[in-house]
């Protein structure tokens, strides 16, 4: 492996920053092979039961220090393209990356906003510190980035999120001091990205890194504005520069004195396993009023006339979703509690919209908003019949569905199914089926399947097919 060709400006940046020795080690370190990295969906699999075990032994797992579920894997192992990955089971993540969500330590029924969240990786990190309980709001403003974000969502069975696709001026206005945490993986010149894409080394120069700061203390004020008195915020970036790290930090302390650091923390890749990461952690004041910083209240509604005139409809519309799923549930998923929420029905979509002691959501929050993901998708309802969604599978365990349809890890069967293929199964098999896949001794699904006339029909989405 050759060093890449750096920008001059940018060599120059780290020697002034590291000194001439330490500059060269990390200049040095762009001749050795990155770190792959992967981190188990809590969510799913035990850190110390037989799956997880598995799994170490399928991709040559050795433990990621800053986190107790991240690990390195081989690269020849190619954990993403095993069945395992659809079974969302782990989730593929640069090592460093994981050290910000370590940091801001999200606890179970807090109500939290991950601000620039695509594709997905601290989401599904926060999610699975999280257990189910609580409001995680994950946010993208771009179309489809949010879509691959609502994808990992449901992918690794994450019940209580709910994904946006705003600026962050549209959430500030809706939600002032309303997160107990807020993680910003802030937009940056991505400088941790040089080692494995070649484009961020092209798109590199002084004036990037001096647009994304800026962009960043855009943000960063947006971030405040919905900070709760005594809550926690987490900025973290990929890139090496103080002006959109330290110096970024150090006036955000200066223009608002309610807030302190708590911790910093760095990963650089001359010293530690991974593609480098920065990470601030502050705290706002709890006695602090903030009004400086807030910007609105929940923004524009609809006039009240308007709103009660669909309500009545809308309510009843919704009602009827509600009984007709838990119909279908009762016969299908006896073991299924669905936990604390509110139905929501977009069309013939029924979710369950998740909500926190704290910030009780309600489709009121979300009028006029882009949500490509209002919770967790329950399936759909036609003519008064529902079909499940494929998230209601992922978010189940094997042992809540009446009935299973269990695969082997190596099985022709299970290629078949994720080509979305339709599978052979005895005559006499009827209904609706949780498709499962076996790992260390237990089973995790992989969707749905309805049996008929001795074949079992792939209700696997289009869009989540391989084609290899």
């Amino acid at each position: 492996m050759t060093i890449p060709t750096l920008p001059a400006a940018f060599r120059e940046s780290v020697l002034a920053m590291l000194g001439q020795d330490e500059g060269e080690r990390f200049l040095a370190s762009y001749t050795r092979p990155r770190a792959y990295g992967l981190r188990l969906n809590t969510l799913k699999v035990e850190l110390h039961g037989a799956a997880a075990a598995r799994l170490a032994e399928l991709f040559a797992l050795r433990p990621v220090p800053w986190c107790g579920a991240g690990f390195y894997y081989e690269e020849h192992t190619r954990p993403g393209k095993h069945p395992y990955h659809a079974a969302g089971l782990y989730y593929i993540q640069e090592p460093s990356a994981m050290s910000a969500v370590e940091l801001l330590d999200p606890q179970p029924g807090e109500t939290v906003l991950d601000l620039a969240a695509a594709p997905g990786g601290k989401t599904t990190q926060i999610a699975a510190k999280m257990r189910g309980q609580g409001l995680l709001v994950s946010n993208e403003i771009h179309p489809q980035r949010a879509r691959i974000l609502a994808e990992n969502v449901e992918r690794l069975g994450i019940r209580n999120a709910v994904v946006t696709q705003a600026a962050p001026a549209e959430l500030s206005a809706r939600f002032p001091f309303a997160f107990d945490r807020i993680m910003l993986d802030a937009p940056c010149s991505g400088e941790g990205m040089f080692r494995k894409d070649p484009e961020a080394v092209a798109e590199w120069s002084p004036e990037a890194v001096e647009l994304c700061a800026a962009r960043q203390w855009d943000i960063l004020q947006d971030a405040v504005a919905m900070l709760k008195p005594g809550g926690r915020l987490a900025y973290s970036t990929c890139t090496f520069n103080r002006r959109e790290n330290e110096d970024t930090i150090a006036r955000l302390l200066e223009v608002y004195p309610f807030l302190r650091l708590i911790a910093e923390k760095r990963i650089w890749p001359h010293r530690e396993q991974g593609e480098g990461h920065y990470v601030a952690l502050l705290e706002r004041d709890g006695a602090a009023e903030g009004g400086d910083v807030a910007k609105g209240g929940r923004g524009e509604r609809p006039g009240r006339s308007r709103r009660e005139s669909r309500a009545g409809h809308a309510g009843r519309e919704t009602a009827a979703a509600w009984d007709a799923f838990r119909a279908w549930a009762a016969d299908e998923l006896p073991a299924f509690a669905p936990g604390s929420g509110a139905p929501l029905l977009f069309g013939e979509a029924l979710y369950l919209l998740p909500a926190s002691s704290s910030l009780p959501l309600s489709p009121d929050h979300l009028t006029g908003l882009k949500v490509p993901r209002a919770g967790l998708h329950l399936g759909d309802v036609r003519k008064g019949r529902f079909q499940p969604a494929h998230a209601l599978a992922m978010a189940l365990g094997a042992e809540d569905a009446a009935r299973i349809w269990p695969l082997g890890e190596d099985s022709p069967a299970a290629a078949a199914y994720l080509r979305g293929e339709t599978l052979e199964v005895p005559a006499d098999l009827r209904g609706w089926h949780l498709v499962t896949l076996a790992c260390g001794g237990a089973s995790f699904p992989l969707g749905w399947g309805k049996a008929s006339g001795g074949q079992l029909k792939n209700h696997l989405p289009k869009g989540l097919r391989q084609h290899c």
